[in-house]
């Protein structure tokens, strides 16, 4: 794919979506990186469903702590993985407490440094957050990337490489959310709906399924 045609799938996206959001519900930091930690193999309706209740009650390292693995277990038992989930929350917040003032830290090392956290965890925070210009792979930014051909490649990093080193530098804040948005709602993983892409005319996976 060549650079113009890369630079006019992101004028797209971005003319149909100027100012995309996550839709994980959060209103800090901390929160955000809580969400986003349960949002592993879940919906994020199920963690909005489970964060809605649980933030009200308990939305800073001090006071999900308190709630200990048990407590927190009531508020987020409807989401897969809970109870390793709660685990890895619980001592989050311990190492948050212990080792960054109770803030949530903004480089990526630290972030991945917390129990449950991994790369992209990091980068959704990190970008979403922290308005750093990352770009934080999932299932449906890699099935995007590689299926598009925006950015191809074996692995979610080597999809992230190429995307950090390919996405013109005005779309990269943003990028993130175009592509996952894109993926979880058009160019799913079953059947694409392509008849109402708003890239179809640019997008290889159309092409070679029209030769």
């Amino acid at each position: 794919m060549n650079k113009d045609i890369r630079f006019e799938i992101f004028a797209r996206l971005r003319e149909q979506n100027p100012h995309p959001q996550t839709e994980l519900n959060f209103s800090t930091p901390f929160e955000l990186l809580v969400a986003v930690t349960l949002s592993a193999q879940a919906t994020d309706v199920s963690v909005n469903k489970a964060t809605d209740k649980l933030f009200p009650v308990a939305n800073t390292p001090e006071l999900i702590h308190k709630l200990g693995e048990d407590g927190l277990k009531t508020y987020i038992k409807t989401i897969g993985l809970f109870n390793s989930k709660a685990k890895h929350v619980i001592k989050m917040c311990k190492m948050l407490m212990d080792l960054h003032q109770s803030q949530v830290p903004q480089t990526r090392e630290e972030l991945e440094a917390l129990p449950g956290v991994g790369r992209k965890t990091a980068n959704v925070v990190l970008n979403t957050a922290f308005k750093q210009a990352v770009m934080a792979v999932d299932t449906h930014i890699f099935r995007v990337g590689n299926r598009t051909r925006i950015a191809h490649g074996k692995d979610v990093l080597e999809v992230e490489k190429r995307l950090m080193r390919l996405t013109p530098s005005e779309f990269l804040m943003d990028a993130h959310h175009w592509l996952i948005l894109h993926g979880r709602y058009v160019c799913i993983a079953r059947k694409p709906k392509c008849g109402s892409c708003i890239i179809e005319d640019l997008c290889e996976f159309k092409k070679k399924e029209l030769d």
